[in-house]
């Protein structure tokens, strides 16, 4: 009897898999059968030298640490030939390294499938680029229009420290009836990252909130006629955004509707949770202007999900492995 070769498992070490996106970027992948995932025992989660040891061991290491943190692991990384995946912000914007949304451009995938340094995208930011970046590719508006948006998030987004304020029974918070606006003393870590892949001049203005539920995101680009060139209707928009995505596994575009009214829960931000999917919106308005919403799981495809999506594409897998639809 001719036994079958053994099939070298490619190993991964999620650095910081105790934090709200390592612990769903496990969860997605522990029980593959095609990579094998290195586990540190509690007690040396915080061993700088135990964790150096598994980034050497790792064929690719995905960090889910503070900005510092991930910065200073990176280099370790680098130093051993480990492939990264980083789901920091700290490098979105740099040169050498490659940013992790597939959906981005037609030549992305490819970029990732070879890159050595990979920086996952940030849960508004892909969204906001996912929804802006057709449209200036196509010509339809120029690069220095100033935009203000809004989104609101599941308080998920703001990790462990934020979990805990919202799900105090003590704390105010807990029974909410409104989302609350924050960051608006700051400009948000995620705007870098909006200007450099949509081709932005000008910086956009921000207005993220966050709302009493666990998870989910639906972010609001509102354009008004005047933003564009020729004038284009909300059809034509909605066409161009649906052609652009219509082959694409994790961002639907829904059908268009025109000027039919919007009932209060068509814009549930929760309603894909769970999933890795960005759905898209395209409202048109009588006087010309137009309404991009995105809707999504913040912890899915604006974290995890789209993690995962990365780390398959690194190791030569179909990319669709492990993701719910």
């Amino acid at each position: 009897m001719i036994e079958s070769p053994t099939v070298l498992k490619q190993k991964i070490y999620i650095d910081g898999q105790a934090g709200t996106t390592g612990l769903r970027i496990r969860q997605l992948i522990q029980d593959r059968r095609d990579i094998k995932l290195l586990s540190l025992a509690d007690c040396d989660r915080h061993s700088v030298t135990v964790r150096q040891q598994a980034i050497s061991l790792a064929d690719l290491t995905i960090l889910c640490l503070p900005d510092e943190a991930a910065a200073e692991a990176a280099i370790w990384a680098q130093n051993v030939d480990t492939r990264v995946l980083d789901a920091s912000t700290c490098h979105r914007i740099a040169d050498d390294w490659t940013y992790g949304l597939p959906e981005l451009c037609e030549e992305q995938r490819a970029k990732i499938v070879s890159a050595d340094c990979v920086s996952n995208p940030g849960c508004y930011s892909s969204t906001f680029v996912l929804l802006l970046r057709p449209l200036i590719d196509a010509g339809l508006m120029p690069t220095d229009v100033p935009i203000s948006f809004h989104a609101l998030s599941g308080y998920s987004g703001g990790g462990k420290s934020m979990i805990e304020r919202w799900e105090n029974l003590d704390n105010e918070l807990a029974n909410l009836p409104y989302e609350a606006p924050y960051a608006l003393e700051r400009v948000h870590k995620h705007i870098p990252e909006m200007q450099r892949y949509t081709g932005l001049t000008v910086q956009p203005q921000f207005l993220p909130a966050v709302g009493p539920f666990h998870s989910g995101m639906r972010v609001q680009v509102p354009l008004h006629s005047s933003m564009f060139y020729n004038k284009p209707d909300g059809e034509e928009i909605w066409s161009l955004l649906d052609q652009r995505y219509e082959n694409e596994s994790f961002v639907q575009v829904a059908p268009f509707a025109g000027f039919e009214a919007v009932s209060e829960i068509d814009l549930d931000p929760t309603r894909l949770n769970g999933s890795n999917q960005l759905q898209i919106h395209v409202f048109p308005n009588p006087a010309g202007h137009v309404l991009l919403v995105g809707l999504l799981d913040n912890l899915g495809k604006g974290a995890s999900g789209v993690a995962v999506q990365c780390l398959n594409l690194m190791l030569g897998l179909p990319e669709h492995t492990g993701l719910p639809v």
